[in-house]
């Protein structure tokens, strides 16, 4: 179709002459209109849209491990989320496998996995979260990390130490009690590896979320109760929906029900949605060490334990996993197995140079969790099919620490806007077939 250039012409001049007399109209050059004006910039973009806007949405989520308050944290930034209130049995923050594992980062070891956008785009949101929020309040920092292969088979030592190994000093000795370092390969650097406090993030995150909304409802003066960020202790029991199928709460395992316009089901190994879900239980001990380490390693021999050396002089050992089950224990109190423990100790000292080795220290910390999983062990991610503002977000086994930023990141975007900013079709929920709530 052509277009009249001249006419075309004509109605642009007329339009803008339309606005200016609107303009002039309103008053927006007053000076009452002017202190207005001077009056919202004062407030922040999130308060004056949260104020005005009539979309405000109300956020349910169903667990407070690195996934929900990830989600939290994302979602506090979009300005028409009026509330958000963090549901989990215990009534804490990261009170499961988000507080207990042990805060390894990588860049690319996902490259040629589904998950391996999620875990680029989070390991760069990591680096955003410690500049944030303070690197040294999450014990955030980079690091190396090497596979150091140790034998029992006595052998001459060969006295020099092995290239690039923080710690060939304590294993490449000869010892009854401790085993010989017989080889190392280096996993990554600086660039590619990283480690953060899961516990130390999620408090971190969500204390943020507090208080980007105690901001916002000081510069707004608002009173109403449903303004605002909390954590409640409960269980989400199932959705609420009017005669028309709109999601209009979640319902608490003690009748309670939340005003909800959407609810994202984050709870990990306990997640129900789909009934596929299984735990794989790790055992973990924190060992203090005489120097501060800066190397992960995963041992090649004495049942492969790994540790994760931390910033305050002490170093996180886990390994000798149990087998994938029906988690039947409830978060925050899974049993700690002595045998277990016993295990990764003499797992860590035979493999790092024995009692008088940098890990031969009693350990300060013991304790349990499980790692959430899929049958085929890539996470759940998207919206339930069937039930209109209903959302779940779980499965991400060893690596639910590393990409947790990114998943809320995503999930948070989904919600909000009904569009992920990751390609989240691998891991849809609805591709297990036995899927019920």
């Amino acid at each position: 179709m052509k277009c009249n250039i001249s006419s075309s012409t004509v109605i642009l001049g007329e339009i803008l002459l339309l606005l200016t007399a609107l303009k002039s109209c309103l008053g927006f050059s007053s000076p009452k209109h002017q202190e207005l004006r001077q009056t919202l910039s004062r407030v922040s973009p999130r308060t004056a849209a949260t104020e005005l806007s009539m979309t405000s949405k109300h956020i349910v989520i169903a667990g407070a491990g690195v996934i929900g308050t990830s989600t939290a944290y994302f979602l506090s930034q979009h300005e028409d989320v009026a509330s958000i209130t963090i549901v989990d049995p215990t009534g804490s923050i990261a009170p499961a496998a988000s507080g207990k594992a042990g805060g390894f980062l990588a860049l690319d070891w996902n490259d040629y996995s589904p998950v391996g956008p999620l875990a680029r785009r989070s390991f760069q949101l990591h680096s955003d979260l410690a500049e944030e929020l303070g690197a040294e309040k999450i014990m955030y920092r980079r690091l190396t990390c090497a596979s150091i292969s140790v034998r029992d088979k006595p052998r001459r030592p060969s006295g020099k130490k092995l290239a690039g190994v923080e710690w060939a000093s304590d294993v490449n000795t000869e010892s009854d009690k401790s085993g010989i370092a017989v080889g190392f390969r280096p996993l990554g650097d600086e660039n590619t590896i990283a480690q953060v406090h899961p516990k130390m993030l999620c408090d971190a995150m969500w204390e943020k979320v507090q208080s980007t909304f105690r901001a916002a409802h000081a510069h707004g003066n608002n009173n109403n109760n449903n303004f605002g960020a909390k954590i409640q202790k409960g269980t989400v029991e199932s959705a609420v929906h009017d005669v028309a199928g709109n999601l209009t709460g979640a319902k608490l395992d003690d009748g309670t029900i939340v005003n909800a316009d959407a609810i994202l089901y984050a709870c990990g190994p306990w997640t129900k949605y789909g009934d596929c879900m299984v735990g794989v239980k790790y055992h973990s001990a924190i060992i203090p060490t005489e120097k501060v380490l800066t190397q992960s390693v995963f041992y090649d021999g004495f049942g492969d334990p790994e540790i994760y050396p931390r910033p305050d002089g002490t170093a996180y050992c886990c390994g000798f996993p149990d087998p994938a089950v029906k988690v039947a224990e409830s978060p925050g109190e899974e049993e700690v197995r002595q045998e277990k423990v016993d295990e990764i100790v003499e797992g860590v000292r035979a493999a790092s140079g024995g009692v008088d080795g940098v890990l031969g220290k009693d350990p300060t910390i013991t304790q349990s969790c499980y790692l959430p999983t899929t049958p085929d062990n890539l996470p759940m991610m998207g919206a339930i099919d069937d039930q209109k503002g209903c959302f779940v977000a779980a499965g991400h086994g060893c690596w639910g620490i590393l990409m947790g930023p990114a998943s809320g990141e995503a999930m948070a975007s989904l919600i909000v806007n009904g569009e992920s900013s990751i390609d989240l079709r691998p891991f849809r929920p609805g591709r297990f077939s036995n899927m019920r709530m």
